[in-house]
């Protein structure tokens, strides 16, 4: 599998809803980020899903990158510019 597109060097907040799915773009194609639009076709990436347990705003990882997917673990700041 190739590396995944870095669509931008900081994470994407989102207000969730409880109960809500969310489906995280973890090619870095997607024009919907931090969310899947089904632009990654035929690169071997695949969305995750992702369920909120509560309403809350939640920090997406855009930089496709985080060990914690979907979630920003920080990790774009050890990516080269």
């Amino acid at each position: 599998m190739s590396e995944p597109v870095v669509a931008q060097k900081s994470p994407i907040p989102v207000e969730v809803e409880a109960g809500k799915t969310y489906y995280w773009c973890s090619c870095g194609r997607s024009k919907d980020q931090p969310f899947c639009d089904g632009s990654h076709k035929g690169t071997g990436f695949t969305p995750l899903a992702w369920s909120a347990d509560k309403s809350a705003t939640v920090y997406f990882c855009a930089c496709k990158h985080t060990k914690n997917p979907p979630l920003c673990d920080g990790s774009h700041k050890a990516l080269d510019d």
